[in-house]
């Protein structure tokens, strides 16, 4: 590590030590594995992981989060979070985040008011300024830290750090909520996120790591990582046509721009 790059590390274990313990949103993702494996280092017990499933979060996401958990020693807790019964979630406004990280944030404060500890965080990092992202109104609200921005870390910081801890996260592909595959305006039901799940998740078991697939009505639009085209339009071409309609689909589009971070936030 340079020595740019050991100030960041040093400043973000000085900013959780200053703490007396924290309540970390913890999906599994590769921000908020390396801010929870960072404070059980610095805080030990006085640490604690909280993911919050619900039908917006793959259950093999939960498994995920509960392996990785488990291998840093850290204490986990799992709760329900209810957007879907929000009304103004449902909806799919353009500030859609805000609801949802505001019931989450709640529930975590109430836990971090229940263990007697001042802190809640979340993972955010530099990089997330320059994303849309509602929710951070809702954590500016609930006065919710965000120590690695804090420590001046940007993604691939992130991802280096955790490959140097040796955390199994450390290449993992970025991951949002399935609310996040709908146009802005588009309700979000249940009926509907278990229809894109269901697609999703039959890609990942062909082999692809990043898939997105966008709801728009009768189609959809499939975005992969950049290696990944051959395959979508050569030998697995049938299949995955098959198993995303399957999932309820008439139509299947390949989008040729490939996965990128807030696409949904293009046609707005």
């Amino acid at each position: 590590m340079n020595a740019s790059f050991q100030e960041k590390v040093y400043k973000l274990r000085a900013i959780l030590g200053e703490m007396e313990g924290c309540v970390i949103g913890f999906s599994g993702g590769v921000d908020s594995t390396l801010l929870f494996a960072v404070a059980v280092e610095v805080l030990g017990n006085q640490a604690v992981a909280v993911t919050a499933t619900s039908k917006t979060y793959p259950e093999r996401e939960l498994h995920d989060a509960r392996l990785v958990a488990e291998k840093l020693g850290g204490r986990h807790i799992v709760i329900v979070s209810e957007e879907l019964e929000i009304p103004e979630f449902r909806d799919n406004p353009r500030n859609r985040c805000y609801f949802c990280k505001k019931e989450l944030f709640n529930k975590l404060r109430l836990i971090a008011n229940q263990e007697r500890i001042s802190y809640v965080l979340d993972g955010t990092n530099v990089d997330d300024k320059n994303d849309h992202r509602p929710g951070r109104t809702a954590a500016n609200e609930l006065a919710v830290r965000s120590p690695l921005e804090e420590a001046g870390f940007t993604k691939q910081d992130i991802r280096d750090l955790s490959r140097f801890m040796e955390l199994p996260t450390w290449d993992k592909p970025a991951f949002a909520c399935l609310s996040s595959r709908f146009p802005y305006g588009t309700a979000i039901t249940t009926e509907r996120v278990d229809q894109v799940g269901q697609a999703e998740e039959s890609l990942r078991l062909l082999g692809f790591r990043t898939v997105r697939v966008r709801y728009h009505g009768t189609v959809a639009r499939i975005e992969l990582g950049s290696q990944e085209f051959e395959s979508a339009v050569g030998i697995l071409r049938n299949e995955v046509v098959r198993l995303v309609k399957m999932a309820g689909f008439t139509y299947v589009a390949l989008d040729l721009q490939e996965y990128r971070t807030g696409a949904m936030n293009e046609a707005t």
